[in-house]
């Protein structure tokens, strides 16, 4: 029995520290951790997502929670099928199997890696899966259009990985993909503590004071919080207060690395390019792009205006939607592969 009328077409922004899905003709309908918890002795997958993320740093020595992912790319395939599959079960009824997907990766992927993300998609159930470069994605999710001979540049900062673009005529003209973007900043976060106040504090913690305090930019008012975490000398769990100053002097090497990376794709980018960038502007997506005064201090060191999206978080999965909605008109957009 064929049930290929009924059949779901989906796309998948699958981020290295949130996975989304958009449906067709329903828009987004899971935005989630990209997190698993899993058995250790049987491998068998407790709970993803939410569930798997309220257990992160609680777990007993029986269960692991991972990121199945790492920079932008899998890092442990079985999980990260087991992962893709919960998802498209959460998203899609059992009688409805998901025929086309459209998965987003990062623009400096391998071909092995290619085959890794395009295999995990079949085995978790999709019958065609097209794969699309991020900055492409945030470009068409931001409504840009991708088509036209003008340059735009496009500065994507995710979880594992900062993509960085610049676009003309259907195709990324040059780019630069590195593995410096959120999860690098929440461990500069953490190592700063460690190193400056021998405390040591979780990941989710330095997640909360990087989202409520964390900036590239002086800021106004220098705020002052409380962190509670375990000192590193007498082991006992201790508070201490910090102020926004010092966040942001941990976040500075991050900071800079994504600078220095998007000054040097400036420097390769064609003459008739730059003109259009310079009238342009740089436009920031992802969750990186929520840090406070990022904006700002990328447009002193480059003088160009800098722009950040609406709703950094969804352009790349709003994007991919557009792409799966028109795949013939989007086709030339899509990342060719190697069939092994």
């Amino acid at each position: 029995m064929k049930f290929s009328f009924f059949s779901n077409d989906i796309a998948i922004d699958l981020g290295t520290a949130n996975t989304l899905v958009w449906m067709k003709g329903k828009g987004i309908v899971l935005n989630e951790p990209s997190i698993v918890a899993y058995d250790r002795t049987t491998k068998n997958v407790i709970a993803v997502g939410h569930e798997a993320n309220a257990m992160v740093g609680k777990t007993h020595k029986e269960i692991r929670t991972i990121r199945p992912l790492k920079d932008g790319v899998i890092a442990d395939f079985e999980i990260a099928e087991e992962m893709l599959r919960a998802f498209i079960r959460k998203v899609s009824q059992s009688w409805q199997p998901v025929r086309r997907v459209v998965i987003c990766v990062p623009s400096g992927i391998t071909e092995v890696e290619k085959r890794a993300v395009r295999d995990s998609a079949e085995h978790a159930g999709a019958k065609e899966v097209y794969l699309l470069a991020e900055p492409m994605a945030a470009a068409i999710g931001v409504g840009l259009d991708v088509h036209e001979p003008v340059g735009n540049m496009i500065v994507d900062i995710g979880g594992g990985t900062t993509e960085i673009a610049v676009i003309a005529l259907s195709g990324i003209v040059s780019d630069e993909s590195i593995r410096v973007a959120g999860d690098e900043m929440t461990d500069a976060i953490v190592q700063y503590f460690k190193r400056k106040h021998n405390m040591l504090i979780g990941e989710r913690t330095a997640e909360f004071i990087k989202h409520e305090v964390g900036s590239a930019y002086p800021v106004e008012e220098d705020v002052i919080i409380e962190v509670k975490g375990r000192d590193l000398l007498e082991g006992i769990p201790r508070m201490i207060e910090v102020s926004s100053a010092d966040i942001r002097e941990s976040l500075q090497q991050s900071v800079q690395l994504i600078i220095e990376a998007i000054m040097n794709l400036l420097e390769r980018t064609p003459p008739e390019l730059s003109a259009d960038i310079f009238d342009r502007g740089i436009i920031l997506t992802g969750g990186g792009a929520l840090l406070k005064g990022l904006d700002e201090r990328i447009a002193r060191e480059t003088r160009l205006p800098v722009h950040i999206a609406d709703d950094p978080l969804t352009a790349v999965v709003r994007g991919s939607g557009k792409v799966l909605e028109n795949l013939q008109d989007y086709s030339s957009v899509l990342l060719k592969s190697k069939r092994y």
